[in-house]
């Protein structure tokens, strides 16, 4: 008899168990501080992507003035008569528009990332180092 009775209080109480179950408040509605974390968490990334924002900003004019400095290296590069010293500066050059295409492309990039697209941890800014300018031209020109 009591095999019997037991299925039947179950299932007379499962849909009760149900609903309230489904009614419980979500992870951050019980735990105050798993939602300030989140919170902070938020508006870390939006700092982030703020940061990113300038990074962006400041990368725009260090290409442009590598762009010039570049323009300006190749025009000297013309003027020198020795084989060896051009060499040299079309190694430079060579080099230089390496660093500025890989700088372009890492720009672009950044730009694609819209927000939210940036992952947890990753920060901008200190780690974000810019290399340093092309030297720039020399006053007075090599032979």
């Amino acid at each position: 008899m009591k095999s019997k009775i037991l299925p039947l209080i179950l299932m007379a109480t499962a849909p009760a168990l149900w609903a309230q179950s489904s009614q419980t408040p979500g992870p951050d509605a019980r735990n105050p501080a798993r939602a300030e974390r989140r919170q902070q968490r938020m508006e870390m990334r939006k700092q982030q992507m703020e940061e990113m924002k300038a990074d962006i900003a400041k990368m725009k004019a260090s290409l442009a003035k590598m762009k010039a400095s570049l323009a300006q290296m190749k025009a000297n590069i013309l003027t020198i008569k020795d084989p060896n010293e051009t060499a040299r500066w079309e190694n430079n050059v060579e080099m230089w528009e390496t660093l500025v295409g890989h700088m372009e492309r890492m720009q672009g990039e950044m730009e694609a990332m819209g927000p939210g697209m940036m992952q947890p941890g990753m920060t901008q800014g200190s780690s974000m180092g810019m290399p340093p300018s092309p030297p720039p031209p020399a006053s007075n020109k090599p032979e």
